[in-house]
């Protein structure tokens, strides 16, 4: 039998490799987000807190704005919420995984991230690994990735002196990726159509400045409105995609 040493030495061998897509990311992610935090006058402790007890990647970059600007408490909680609601559904989809995790369960639900997530989720550990222990170091990999990150950035903002001018780009090119994943990755498209359509909205009836919050509201009501009416499986996508097909197919009866 394995020692508890030797098992969560295992265990950590067995997450590491998983985790080198998400070093690669979160380097330069956290390298920027360092150098905004420093640009704007939270040094290399700040930078530390916010990766370390804050982790929460997007959120962290609205933050800064949050902290730079005059504090509007309400707006801030709002735009968080909806920035990072989504780990709420990871959340409620790894209850079960995450059940017997003992004293590792509060860690593993604080370090949940969508790559972390992607991780635990399709990964499998080794039959003589213990899986929460898997779980636990592939979770604390990708949060070191991020706080390390985070202060070599700092720490290069510090030293080196060049204009950030356009550095707040890298938060727009974030999302950009995440959409286009997450596009690439799911069959069903209709919530994605939902929130650019409502954003495009609000946006030409707001302006700029004030559309956030309404398009994240109007999202949700949307989405709660017509959630029996979108398709939710693969099986009622690839329906909709052969009717389509058939209705498009001039061969077909409803090409006629």
């Amino acid at each position: 039998m394995h020692s508890p040493k030797h098992s969560k030495k295992a265990a950590f061998l067995a997450a590491f490799p998983h985790t080198l897509p998400v070093l690669t990311g979160y380097a330069f992610l956290g390298m920027a987000y360092g150098i905004l935090m420093d640009s704007k006058g939270y040094g290399l402790i700040w930078t530390f807190l916010m990766s370390t007890f804050g982790f929460a990647g997007s959120a962290q970059y609205v933050a800064i704005t949050a902290l730079t600007t005059v504090f509007n408490p309400i707006s801030a909680f709002l735009i968080t919420l909806m920035v990072n609601a989504r780990h709420i559904f990871y959340g409620v989809s790894m209850l079960g995984d995450y059940q017997g995790a003992g004293r590792l369960k509060p860690y593993l639900i604080f370090g949940l991230t969508d790559e972390t997530f992607s991780i635990v989720c399709s990964a499998k550990p080794p039959e003589q690994v213990n899986k929460y222990w898997f779980y636990f170091f592939v979770t604390l990999l990708d949060h070191s990735y991020w706080v390390l990150g985070s202060l070599a950035g700092s720490l290069i903002g510090s030293l080196i002196s060049f204009n950030t001018k356009g550095l707040d780009f890298v938060l727009t090119a974030l999302f950009v990726v995440i959409f286009v994943g997450q596009w690439q990755s799911q069959k069903n498209h209709w919530p994605a159509l939902v929130g650019v359509g409502s954003s495009l909205i609000m946006l030409l009836i707001l302006g700029p400045s004030r559309f956030i919050i309404p398009a994240m509201m109007l999202i949700l009501l949307l989405l709660t409105v017509f959630r029996r009416n979108m398709p939710t499986d693969d099986a009622q996508i690839e329906d909709l995609i052969s009717d389509e097909a058939l209705l498009n197919d001039p061969k077909s009866d409803g090409g006629k």
